[in-house]
């Protein structure tokens, strides 16, 4: 039987950290209760645990992560459902994280809130850390008295979004690793096996054939000037996110890319996705739905879509229903629209527009998926083209200088 660790608080407010021999977590929860604690974080150790990727930049250099954000929203969960006051749960989560900056920025929220300040006006000092649509969800939470409902979608909200990171990255594990080996091994060719060959062909002082030249005069090129085009590819990269940082230039980038067909399906289901599951979001938690259309907005990856939201946001303002103007802008496909169009008549928009939500990212998946097939044996087969066409042109100039025929 599993041993879980857990940590919980004791009526007094008191962390209490330990360990229960349990067959499945809801059996820990049970244990927990009959002694009268509050569950707040139960896992199984390490050993026993799928391995999970949760490696990053800024978990190394101590910043606060998407992980350190979730972590906090779901324990707050835990804690204000179980009827514990803000305080008293924010003073635990300071005692609970382990990240040493977000501990201050946890901190500096309980100062704020023991002095006065709403929780959504603390939050949003810190704007870098918790997102418009987080703050708003609490503000509307806090107005409706519903902050322990508001915690719990927010927890399910963000849940949802790592699983969606946790997803693509793994797919792309193999894809990446395959990659990164390919160019290892032609740049292990380039740089050190096509000079040796070089050498000795040229002390053979015979002509060769083209297609060694070429491959050694690449070879050549690419050791004599790598400092050049590594300066270039710097400068194309820094040129190229200082255009797409424009609003201007995003736009252009963003149109240009959706006029590719793969590519434009792929982002239309992707942002539909996105746009559902977040509007939905904010109005089943009492956001106001122009307020709702304004934060999601600001939340899309795709200025042509952040631009036909601000469209359907000013004719709404005028008036109309939400389906109309998603229809006319021609990027919403018709199920979405046609889905929404029957939320509204129901009075359930918020239900069907997490359908729709749930409806594109399972389509999303899929895409994904199937293009990542594709992708695997197109890298193999590149990688098997460009090292094949170098050990042919270095064989056939071996058979050439030694006057051995095909």
């Amino acid at each position: 039987m599993p041993v879980f660790t857990y940590k919980a608080t004791d009526p007094s407010g008191k962390v209490v950290e330990g360990s229960l021999e349990a067959s499945e977590q809801s059996m820990v929860v049970e244990k927990l209760h009959e002694l009268g604690l509050i569950p707040i974080r139960i896992h199984l150790p390490k050993e026993a645990e799928a391995p999970t990727l949760d490696i990053s930049l800024d978990s190394l250099l101590g910043r606060v992560t998407f992980r350190d954000v979730l972590n906090f929203t779901q324990e707050m969960s835990t804690l204000v459902n179980a009827g514990l006051p803000l305080d008293r749960s924010l003073k635990i989560m300071t005692e609970l994280t382990e990240n040493k900056k977000f501990k201050g920025v946890i901190e500096n929220i309980l100062k704020g809130v023991e002095g006065g300040t709403s929780l959504a006006d603390a939050l949003a000092r810190h704007p870098k850390i918790f997102s418009r649509l987080y703050i708003n969800m609490i503000r509307a939470g806090e107005a409706g008295g519903v902050l322990e409902l508001i915690f719990k979608r927010l927890s399910e909200y963000l849940e949802g979004v790592r699983e969606t990171r946790d997803f693509i990255l793994s797919i792309l594990i193999y894809p990446i690793i395959l990659t990164l080996v390919g160019s290892g091994l032609m740049l292990v060719m380039i740089f050190w096996i096509i000079p040796k060959f070089a050498t000795i062909f040229e002390d053979l002082g015979q002509a060769l054939p083209l297609p060694t030249q070429i491959v050694l005069n690449l070879s050549k090129g690419i050791i004599s000037y790598w400092w050049l085009l590594t300066g270039m590819i710097i400068l194309g990269v820094i040129g190229w996110k200082r255009f797409t940082n424009t609003e201007e230039g995003r736009l252009k980038w963003d149109k240009m890319k959706f006029r590719i067909g793969p590519v434009r399906r792929f982002i239309q289901k992707n942002e539909v996705a996105h746009f559902a599951r977040t509007l939905g979001t904010l109005i089943r938690s009492g956001v106001p739905i122009l307020e709702a259309l304004n934060i999601v907005k600001d939340t899309m990856r795709n200025m042509v879509f952040a631009h036909a939201i601000v469209d359907v946001r000013n004719k709404m303002k005028e008036g109309e229903s939400l389906a109309i103007p998603l229809r006319e802008s021609g990027i919403f496909p018709p199920l979405s629209v046609h889905m929404i169009t029957v939320g509204e008549e129901t009075g359930k928009l918020d239900e069907m527009l997490l359908k729709v939500a749930d409806n594109y990212e399972k389509e999303v998946k899929n895409f994904i998926k199937r293009m990542l097939s594709l992708l695997e044996p197109l890298l193999i087969l590149i990688i098997a083209v460009v090292v094949g066409f170098i050990v042919f042109s270095m064989l056939i100039a071996i058979f050439s200088v030694t006057e051995i025929s095909f």
